[in-house]
């Protein structure tokens, strides 16, 4: 299939100077389109866990509140500017009743808050609000245990306990999902500003769920949990480049018997809160849904684990013909067997090819420009890997010395050379780090898999994103024939 070359920026949300959706992420679009990039990408804005990390959140549909603007609602005049220090349930409480007062009339181009929209919006994310906003309260009620540890009747989702539950914090559970409603509308606002000009929104979609989240205490039998609901089997990666004990990230294992009778129904509502969110999806770990590593619960590592086969062709066939018009890329990285890759070219998806794992092997490397497709997307590096001059500066010297005899340059710039070589490469779509851009070193890396501190916290400072680099940027995008018309 012939597609339009694109190019894209992995920058996310909390990267951002003020790490929200309010006038630095408007600001940011508009050097997308100094720069003539198509497409911004993004990792899961779904609400994490206290570590901050955008791949174990309480929900599979609930937005990041940190993410939501209080610039924003002051400009909007929804707040005060004696209010901006409040904490967030005392400043969006007082929102929440200037909202309610004001009645239907939104104050941004029928785009903003108003009480008949939150109405509108609490009737369409039925299917997964009423739920998460329980388990909120019920999680900050009991001290932000995990919900295996709560009285057995919450525990149990016991209907005649939580309706007694719901009658006695009524409003704090509104305030809750008028919370949700603010992130929701915030985005969907940069959303219109961005497609307006020319910019797709491309978001990140786990393939797991965490144990300690709505979605497996209300929906426990979705997964495989024992008789008490403790988790028999945890997910995982066998050992790998990142890790010589594999990656034992412990969220619970699909029942996808179950899921599959249904007509994976709880999938189809996950899917369609991120159509939503965005124009485009990568579905993180594909690999997990036509094989996934199972872990026992009581390994300490990934180890001793095992391939458990899913029914990714029945659920992909499901989920396109639901969401046509939804794109989806596949995060085929890793332990990649011909049965992934036939699942993945069944569908048509594009896969990701990293170019900071082309150097130091064979000539067959798959991730060389020359090996790889044009239904791919080529990353200098992804959320995960270093940022590109980090990466140069420890890389092995056989892998120096690969990309120096590959780009017959003795000391080749970086990461401006790998910069050119991702947008010169037939990937339709060829995506650099904002990192990259910058030119930073390893000290601005996103994450380190298997770790667990100094993660998900580097952000940008505007004076960094200097007219020099936007300029250098966009001539590479000329240069490679991606600049849009």
């Amino acid at each position: 299939m012939t597609q339009a070359r694109q190019v894209g920026v992995l920058m996310h949300i909390t990267s951002l100077p003020e790490g929200n959706v309010g006038p630095d992420a408007y600001r940011f679009v508009n050097h997308l389109v100094d720069m003539e990039v198509d497409i911004w990408q993004t990792l899961p804005v779904s609400l994490p866990h206290e570590d901050q990390s955008p791949y174990q959140s309480v929900s599979a549909h609930a937005g990041h509140t940190g993410m939501i603007s209080v610039k924003q609602l002051l400009n909007e005049g929804w707040c005060l500017p004696d209010e901006v220090n409040l904490s967030q349930p005392e400043l969006f409480a007082k929102v929440m009743l200037r909202v309610q007062s004001n009645g239907a009339i939104s104050k941004v181009d029928g785009h903003g808050l108003s009480w008949s929209g939150f109405a509108r919006f609490c009737q369409a994310q039925q299917y997964w609000l009423e739920d998460f906003t329980l388990f909120m309260s019920l999680r900050e009620q009991h001290g932000y245990k995990s919900w295996n540890e709560w009285p057995e009747a919450y525990r149990r989702h016991d209907l005649q306990a939580l309706q007694a539950f719901t009658e006695t914090h009524q409003e704090k559970l509104t305030l809750i999902k008028f919370t949700q409603y603010i992130f929701f509308q915030q985005w969907a606002q940069l959303k219109i500003y961005a497609n307006q000009r020319g910019i797709k929104l491309f978001g990140d979609i786990p393939i797991f769920v965490a144990y300690d989240s709505a979605d497996v205490w209300a929906h426990p039998h979705w997964f495989k949990l024992d008789a008490e609901s403790n988790m028999t089997v945890v997910a995982g990666v066998p050992p790998d480049y990142f890790s010589i004990t594999g990656q034992r990230w412990g969220n619970p294992h699909y029942n996808w018997d179950l899921m599959q009778e249904d007509g994976f129904s709880w999938w189809l509502g996950r899917i369609q809160t991120q159509s939503k969110l965005f124009d485009i999806v990568r579905v993180d770990h594909f690999r997990g849904l036509q094989a996934a590593w199972e872990i026992p619960a009581s390994e300490p590592t990934a180890i001793n684990g095992y391939w458990q086969p899913a029914p990714g062709h029945a659920l992909l066939q499901t989920i396109i013909q639901t969401f046509p018009q939804l794109s989806l890329v596949a995060e085929d990285l890793g332990i990649i067997t011909e049965d992934v890759d036939a699942l993945r070219q069944a569908f048509d998806l594009p896969g990701m090819k990293i170019l900071q794992f082309a150097f130091g092997s064979g000539y067959d490397n798959p991730y060389l420009p020359e090996n790889i497709d044009e239904n791919s997307v080529m990353y200098t590096g992804t959320h995960d890997n270093d940022t590109t001059l980090g990466w140069y500066q420890e890389a092995e010297e056989g892998a120096r010395l690969h990309l120096q005899d590959y780009l017959q340059q003795d000391s080749p710039e970086m990461p401006l050379a790998l910069m050119r070589l991702a947008l010169n490469s037939i990937a339709f779509l060829a995506v650099v780090p904002m990192q990259d851009i910058l030119g930073l070193d390893g000290s601005a890396r996103m994450n380190t898999p298997g770790t667990s501190i100094n993660n998900w916290a580097w952000r940008m400072h505007w004076d960094q994103l200097t007219d020099e680099k936007v300029s250098v940027f966009k001539q590479l995008v000329k240069e490679s024939g991606r600049a849009y018309a």
